[in-house]
Formats: structure tokens, sequence, C-alpha cells
């Protein structure tokens, strides 16, 4: 059976950038192509991941290191997540001394961050210095998933959903969160009382873990926007998938939009969205403003069975399993009126070869959204610029492809 990612924070707080004329295209231009070098560049692969069962999920490395020192480790096996932000890493896989938070009293600080695939992470807040390809965000506020007294939740947390904690619940070794926010919580997390949406704790012992106001500059940061330079966006390269599935697939995160010779726009054309990440998807008539895309999900997931005709797969729990592939198509549609249409298909995932890890046409059930994953990135170079940040095609938050 296969595990069903659908990643997406539920904490995020932003802007909507200013809306530009709209145009219209039934095909997305091509940018520019990155060169696969450079000191911004990142190799990701799409592979079985640590626990050898993923599918459609894109894994990178991470240098992490003690504040201003060369005491370093090389963390494998990170999910890389355009819908979640900060950089979140099994503590069971951290051998470093990593200082960390602390509130009233020394109390040291934690967080809890739910998905929208209603799943739960919990763990301590650190410091350490983020090196990624040739960049670097020190001093990050960063997450550890569980350890040493975050083995269980306060009751606050764990009744969002279920308690993700080890390699084998989470499928990897944590997650290189490089969405569209330059924190994971904003605003709403500084400040008391009921306004505050829960996801940072003052924890003096175990079982004492009280909600806290957390100063933004002390949120798990984006790390993209920590860089002294190609911190306004990033930019997924992935090549096309092999019908009917692959093995294994390498693909490019590459820093900054617009900054260096490898990032710029070219022709890509620029969707804006909304204050919770959103654009809005066309399909089979039918309009979803909460549409979104996300690296950090295994397939594109849209209605139901009983909607679309798409019968649900046997084994492979929510997904759709059509005898052959069928050919779909859908409209993006951006907050400044630019559209998009894409062409997708849906295949049987029970039938794919359990050797690959790669599978463009995994599409599954989702009501009420659109949630475009990883299947969308092949054989796009996709732009994704952060929230408030200068771009040579506007401030973001935008998508590009």
């Amino acid at each position: 059976m296969l595990r069903l990612l659908i990643l997406g924070t539920l904490l995020m707080i932003a802007q909507v950038s200013t809306p530009k004329c709209g145009e219209t295209s039934t095909s997305p231009s091509a940018p520019d192509s990155p060169s696969p070098s450079g000191p911004n560049v990142l190799s990701i692969s799409v592979n079985g991941g640590p626990t050898n069962d993923s599918l459609n999920q894109p894994f990178a490395s991470v240098t992490i290191c003690v504040p201003g020192t060369s005491n370093c480790q090389i963390i494998g096996g990170l999910l890389v997540d355009t819908g979640s932000v900060g950089v979140r890493i099994l503590a069971s896989a951290v051998t470093l001394p990593l200082p960390g938070q602390t509130g009233a009293g020394g109390a040291p600080i934690g967080e809890c961050l739910a998905f929208i695939d209603g799943s739960v992470i919990w763990g301590p807040v650190v410091t350490a210095d983020i090196r990624l390809g040739g960049e670097q965000a020190s001093s990050a506020p960063i997450q550890l998933i569980g350890g040493d007294g975050f083995t269980s939740a306060p009751a606050g947390c764990s009744s969002q959903g279920e308690l993700q904690l080890t390699q084998s619940d989470f499928g990897s070794n944590g997650v290189l969160g490089v969405g569209m926010f330059p924190q994971d919580c904003g605003l709403g997390c500084t400040f008391t009382g009921s306004s505050n949406p829960g996801g940072y704790y003052t924890c003096p012992t175990a079982s004492t873990c009280q909600i806290t106001a957390q100063p933004v500059a002390r949120q798990v940061a984006n790390p993209v926007s920590l860089f002294a330079a190609d911190n306004n966006g990033v930019v997924l390269q992935l090549p096309a998938a092999q019908t009917g599935g692959q093995a294994t697939m390498t693909g490019l995160l590459i820093f900054g939009i617009g900054t260096q010779s490898n990032n710029r726009l070219g022709a890509a054309k620029i969707l804006t969205v909304d204050s919770r990440q959103n654009l809005t998807t066309t399909f089979n008539g039918q309009s979803y403003r909460r549409s979104f895309l996300d690296s950090g999900s295994n397939g594109i997931f849209f209605l139901d069975s009983t909607t679309t005709g798409l019968p649900g797969c046997r084994n492979s729990v929510g997904f759709y399993c059509p005898p052959t592939v069928r050919a779909l198509s859908a409209t993006h549609t951006g907050v400044n009126g630019a559209s998009s249409t894409v062409a997708f298909n849906a295949g049987n995932v029970d039938q794919k070869n359990l050797a690959f890890s790669v599978f463009g046409e995994a599409t599954g059930s989702q009501l009420g959204t659109f949630d475009w994953g990883l299947p969308f990135f092949y054989g796009r170079t996709v732009f994704m610029a952060i929230q408030g940040a200068a771009t040579p095609g506007g401030t973001g938050p935008y998508w590009a492809y």
C-alpha cells in the first residue's frame, strides 16, 4: 500500500501582492532553462526515500552546523516541500549540540505544526547554521521532531491530527520547507490569548506545556529568506516523467529569481496567489479557489470518484485507479487574472510497478481543494516567489511557469 502524502501547512499567514493585468494562454510558455550548476543550486532526487517506499517525493541533503562553528552534520533524506516553511529534522538523526530556544523562566520552546493531510509534528525549536548548496542561512530557527522531553505532545497539539515523530511515520528524515512565506506562522503567533493559533509552546516540563507568543524573528524560518543573496524565491526544475513510471529522477532546486543567469524568469507566466497561497483551478466546469502547487504532495488530488467518474483504488487508499490512463485538463488562474491550461493524466496507481518511485499519472481524492502535487512539476521549471520579496516579475508571493 502506498503512503498518501498531502503536505501544506495550516499555520501560514500572509498578505496578497498587488494584482497585475490578466492574460490567458492555452499552454504555459517555456522559461529559460536554468544551468545545472552554481552556488545557488541544490540537487534533489525523487526516489524511495529513507524508508524505500516513497512515491513522488523529492529529497535533498542539508548541512546543519552549530552556529558560528565548523561543527557540522549532513542530513540526507529531507522532503523538499513548497507547501510548508522551515527546516524540520528528526531529533534522532541529529548528533550536534544545537542550542535550544527558551522562553519564560528558561523553559524550552516547542512547536506544533499541523498539515492538511491530518498529520502533526511536535518538537523543540533550536538554532543552527543551514547550508544549502553554496548558500548559508546563519543562526536560523529550525525544529527537531520528537527527541528528549518531546516524545508526546500536549493535548492542544495532538488533538489536531495523527502525531508523526519517527522515520517510519514520516517516510523521511524531516522536511526542507521552502514555501512562499519567510516564517512558518507570522504575526498570528506573536499574539497572546485566543487569537494565537497555538503553534508555539513553552515547556517547563513535558506535561506542563502552554501556548506562548513567539516573535517573528524566533519563528522557524524559510532558510532561503535568510540567505545573504538569492533570497527572493526558489526554482524547482524536474524532467518529464516516463509514462507508466520510472525508478528514480534527479532534478534541481535553484535559489533566487532573476538574481543569477541560471534563475531568470524568461517567458514564464506569473500567477499571483491570495493570502493563503491559493490560486484558482477550474476543472470539469467547477472552480476551486483553494488550489495550490505543492511539491510535498505525492499526487494531484481533487474532487472524489463519484463526481469525476474515476474509480478509487482497491489497495492504494486515497488514489484513483481508472482501468486505463485518462487524459484530463484544468485551468489555473492567478489573483492577477493570468491563466494557463494544464494537461494531466489519471492512471492506475495499484497497477504501477512497485519498483517505481516516479509516477506522473498519480491522482487522488481530496474534497474541497485542488492540490497540484509533484506530478505537476514533472517536465516543468516552476518559480515560486517569497512573500514581500522583490523580483523581476514583481513582488511575491506568486507562482510562475
